[in-house]
């Protein structure tokens, strides 16, 4: 266990370098993983890996073993399938035995959700359980010279749209802005609330991963209208950690403005040129990317993904602030040796 807390820590440490824009010893891997890829990897009922803490501890603990060298984000997460947050404001939740649970919009209704309260963590959903088994799993961590070192929750545009549904929200922003504004002000409150919370039940968090995929969708004028204050406002109050924001939406067209959000380090999609990222957003922020996930990933080859790892660092590592990683999250499905395949291309690149 010593030799595993040992590459866990090394590994930590490679990746803060990186986040920070420096050029550690080596190229770090950091891999989103959460339920869409475990209970798959670990061949049990994705129920069961919600319901037994011990079954879910050593799926987590086993990683580290396998993967050595690799950083898990934001690690050790207990997050039922994005059910959390919607939970909270009541929605219905669907799970399942192969695949993660699947949420139905509320209300499609900007009129009622503009009137609603933010959210209670310690009260509301499946957020009082998560906060407790948080607490738990910590403590049990501690006697492996380990911790829960970051916390996620989904961000305001994709919390909303479980809300209202994609196209109410979409349209209304449009339509009805000043409506859609109020529903974003009360979910980014909650959405502090719940991050807060999480932290509050870890010994030493270090950061936060936000993760807001329908972002991508959205025009330049309207995301620096009425999503990048919300965003501004969640990365602003955490401003002592690591930030994290995930967002696997094409989005060529914001590369310019995201960073002036407030976060440290970007996972976004593969289907944007690494290259383009690099040159929009260099010396702002930390890039994390940018290998196909499903093609690659889960289909392809180790020797192709060993191929395509190579580009994006010749692409993007020069100069720091790069982590190897998925363009996206670990895919269903996704083959260890593929992951093996990245790690190897890590270690095997070179600074010039």
């Amino acid at each position: 266990m010593k030799a595993m807390t040992t590459d866990d820590t090394t590994a930590w440490n490679r990746f803060l370098t990186a986040a920070h824009l420096g050029t550690p010893d080596q190229i770090p891997v950091a891999l989103i993983v959460d339920s869409p890829w475990l209970p798959g990897y670990a061949g049990i009922d994705t129920r069961d890996y919600f319901l037994f803490p011990d079954q879910w501890l050593q799926i987590n603990l086993d990683l580290l073993k396998r993967f050595p060298g690799a950083v898990w984000i934001p690690g050790f997460w207990a997050e039922f399938g994005m059910a959390a947050e919607p939970t909270a404001f009541g929605c219905k939740i669907r799970f399942y035995s192969d695949r993660p649970p699947s949420i139905e919009p509320l209300i499609p209704d900007l009129a009622f959700w503009s009137q609603a309260v933010p959210i209670n963590p310690n009260e509301d959903g499946l957020m009082p359980l998560m906060l407790r088994f948080y607490q738990r799993m910590d403590q049990r961590l501690e006697a492996e010279g380990l911790g829960i070192r970051m916390v996620a929750a989904r961000g305001p545009l994709t919390s909303a749209s479980w809300l209202t549904g994609i196209s109410p929200l979409m349209e209304g922003m449009l339509a009805q802005p000043e409506q859609v504004n109020k529903v974003l002000e009360t979910v980014t409150t909650s959405l502090i609330r719940w991050l807060e919370a999480q932290l509050g039940t870890l010994r030493q968090p270090e950061g936060i991963l936000l993760l807001d995929d329908l972002v991508g969708m959205v025009s330049r004028r309207t995301y620096e209208k009425m999503v990048e204050p919300h965003l501004k406002r969640i990365f602003a109050h955490f401003s002592g950690l690591l930030r994290i924001y995930h967002n696997d939406t094409p989005c060529p067209h914001l590369l310019e403005s995201l960073p002036q959000a407030g976060f440290d380090v970007f996972n976004f999609s593969h289907k944007t040129d690494i290259a383009l990222v690099k040159e929009k957003m260099a010396g702002r922020v930390a890039l994390m990317g940018n290998v196909a996930p499903l093609d690659l990933g889960v289909r392809g080859r180790p020797e192709q993904v060993y191929a395509a790892a190579t580009e994006c660092l010749n692409k993007a590592a020069p100069g720091g602030g790069m982590i190897l990683s998925f363009g996206g999250g670990v895919s269903p499905g996704t083959l260890p040796e593929n992951i093996d395949a990245l790690l190897e291309a890590a270690r095997a690149w070179r600074y010039t």
